[in-house]
C-alpha cells in the first residue's frame, strides 16, 4: 500500500512512491494493483454525471482537500519560477450550483439533442442530466433547449451555447446556429418569451446579434448599471467576484489615482471608483464602451489592445496604483514596463497560476515584492484557480 499525500496540478493523487493515480484524495491508500482504499478526505461525489464530464474534476474531495488544492497551484507555480512562498490567504470557495456563467455544447444526433459539458480530454458532449456547479435558473434551460433546438440543428454541427445570468434574467447565446424562415423565428421567439429570457442571442458566424431582449440587459457592478453584451466576460460566480473585489480593494488601500488594466465592463474600476480616481484600459470594443457609459466622471475609459501597445514609463508615472487582470496568457507584455517604472503597489488579479508566476518574477526582477495572494475557487471541483495578489516596492 501507499498513501496519497498530495494532488497533482491536473487533479490525480500523487503517492508516496510517486505513482499518478486519478480520482484519488489526499490520505487514500493505493495497492500494487491499483486498488483505491478510501481516506478520510475522499466523499461521494454529488453528480451522477462524475468523473465523465468535463465540467468538474475533483467532486471526490472534501472541502478542506480542496482548499489546499487551489492553494498549492498557486505555491507551486510561484516555486517553479524560484519563487518563494509569500503570506498565503485561506482560499475563498464557492458554493455550489452559484456559477452564473457557462459554455456549454449542443448536437443532434438522430431525432434527439444531447447538451451539456465535454467529456474531458474529449469532444462528446456528456448529455446533462442534473448539474451541481450551474445555478438552478440556468439549468431549468437545459431540457427546454432540447426540444427548441431540434428542429434548428444540423446531424454532426455542435453548437455553443452560452448562458449567464444578467439584471433582467437568463441570457442565452447560440453560437454555429443559422435559423431559416419564419417558423424557426418564432419559435426562438416563443422560446425566449415563455422561458423569461432576458435575452436571446445568435451567432451565424458573423457576429452576436440579438433576437429577442424586450429590455437592454445590463450587470451590476459596483452599484452601477452596466450595458452586458453578448458573450461578455463576467466572474464565473458572484460569491466568488465579490472575493475578489474585496481582496482588490483591500490591496489597493488609500490610492486615490488608480490604473486598471485588463479592465473589462469594470468589475474593479466601478467598486473602486467610489473612493479613487480610475482609469480603465480594455481592449474589447464593446466592453470599453460599456464601462465608458457606466462610468461617470470617476472613470476615464481607454480602448486599447494591451497586447500591442502596452502603457509606457511615463504614462505609468501618473497612477498610485495598478490593477490588472490578464486574460489567461496574462501580461507578458505589460509586466517589463511595470517592473521598471509602476507605483508603489501592484494588485494582479489571475486566472492561470503559471502565468501569474511567470509575470511575478518579471516584477520582483525589478524591484517588487510580493506581500500576499488571495486564491480563490469560482469554479467549483475543477482544477481552474484564480488568485488576488499584492506587490509593493
Amino acid at each position: 500500500m501507499s498513501i496519497v499525500l498530495r494532488l497533482a496540478a491536473r487533479g490525480d493523487g500523487v503517492t508516496e512512491d510517486g505513482r499518478h493515480v486519478a480520482l484519488t484524495a489526499p490520505g487514500d491508500e493505493v495497492a500494487i494493483d491499483a486498488e483505491i482504499t478510501p481516506g478520510p478526505h475522499h466523499v461521494t461525489p454529488p453528480c451522477r454525471h462524475f468523473p465523465r464530464c468535463g465540467g468538474c474534476q475533483l467532486q471526490h474531495i472534501d472541502d478542506e482537500s480542496y482548499a489546499v488544492f487551489i492553494a498549492e497551484r498557486v505555491t507551486g507555480a510561484l516555486g517553479a519560477q524560484k519563487i518563494p512562498a509569500p503570506e498565503l490567504r485561506p482560499a475563498h470557495l464557492s458554493p455550489p450550483r452559484t456559477r452564473r456563467k457557462a459554455s456549454l455544447r449542443a448536437e443532434r444526433i438522430g431525432n434527439r439533442v444531447v447538451i451539456g459539458f465535454s467529456e474531458a480530454a474529449s469532444h462528446r458532449i456528456v448529455d446533462m442530466q442534473e448539474c451541481h456547479v450551474l445555478r438552478p435558473e440556468l439549468f431549468a434551460l437545459v431540457a427546454p433547449l432540447r426540444t427548441m433546438l431540434l428542429p434548428l440543428l444540423k446531424r454532426g454541427r455542435p453548437v455553443e451555447v452560452g448562458m449567464a445570468i444578467a439584471d433582467q434574467g437568463a441570457d442565452l447565446l447560440l453560437s454555429g446556429v443559422s435559423p431559416e424562415g419564419l417558423e424557426a423565428s418564432e419559435a426562438i421567439s416563443a422560446f425566449a418569451q415563455g422561458h423569461g429570457l432576458a435575452r436571446l442571442s445568435i451567432d451565424d458566424g458573423y457576429g452576436a446579434q440579438a433576437w429577442w431582449e424586450p429590455a437592454p440587459v445590463t450587470v451590476t457592478l459596483g452599484g452601477r448599471n452596466v450595458a452586458l453584451p453578448p458573450g461578455a466576460f463576467l466572474q464565473a460566480t458572484q460569491d466568488g467576484e465579490a472575493a475578489l473585489v474585496a481582496a482588490v480593494g483591500e490591496a489597493v488601500e488609500e490610492a486615490e489615482n488608480v490604473l486598471d488594466l485588463f479592465a473589462g465592463l469594470g468589475t474593479f474600476a466601478l467598486p473602486l471608483a467610489s473612493r479613487a480616481k480610475v482609469h480603465a484600459a480594455e481592449g474589447a470594443r464593446d466592453a470599453a464602451l460599456a464601462l465608458k457609459v457606466a462610468g461617470g466622471e470617476r472613470v476615464t475609459v481607454e480602448h486599447r489592445d494591451l497586447f500591442r501597445r502596452p502603457l509606457d514609463a511615463k504614462e505609468l508615472a501618473r497612477f498610485d496604483a495598478v490593477v490588472l487582470d490578464p486574460p489567461r496568457a496574462g501580461a507578458k507584455e505589460q509586466a517589463p514596463a511595470l517592473a521598471a517604472a509602476g507605483p508603489g503597489r501592484i494588485v494582479y488579479v489571475s486566472c492561470n497560476p503559471a502565468t501569474f508566476a511567470r509575470d511575478a518574477r518579471t516584477l520582483i526582477d525589478g524591484g517588487y515584492a510580493l506581500q500576499w495572494v488571495k486564491p480563490v475557487g469560482q469554479f467549483r471541483w475543477s482544477i481552474h484557480v484564480e488568485l488576488v495578489a499584492l506587490f509593493t516596492r
